[in-house]
């Protein structure tokens, strides 16, 4: 029983994978809204860096710094935002976001993380 559930698990990953990548291409060319971009940022400072450390350069989790992130396929990151990594501490936030904002939220990690909120006018 256990082989099928682990089966099941590595398909539904898989899947949404399958899901992000076919989505990825619009998903990274649209950035949230002022106001979501401050709550989305404030989200990963927060919530993200209570296991990446506060300046992403690794705790419980790995850096999230851009050189961590260099060479790393974006889809797959999306990916591990949205759905979490099995076995792991990492959690899914797909409840808390959609495809966009996560794929938004990893181009903005592997340009550098903005400080605060009103650091975003260049990545808009």
């Amino acid at each position: 029983m256990g082989g099928k559930k682990s089966l099941w698990v590595h398909v539904l990953v898989l899947l949404g994978v399958a899901f992000v990548a076919a989505h990825s291409a619009h998903a990274q060319s649209a950035a949230p809204a002022p106001d979501r971009r401050a709550e989305l940022i404030n989200m990963v400072r927060q919530d993200c860096g209570s296991c990446h450390g506060l300046t992403f350069k690794g705790g419980l989790g790995p850096a999230l710094l851009p050189d961590a992130l260099a060479g790393k396929p974006a889809e797959a990151l999306v990916s591990t935002v949205l759905y979490g990594r099995a076995g792991t501490a990492m959690p899914g936030w797909a409840r808390f976001m959609n495809a966009q904002e996560a794929a938004w939220i990893v181009a903005q990690l592997m340009e550098g993380f903005p400080q605060r909120a009103d650091s975003t006018e260049r990545s808009q």
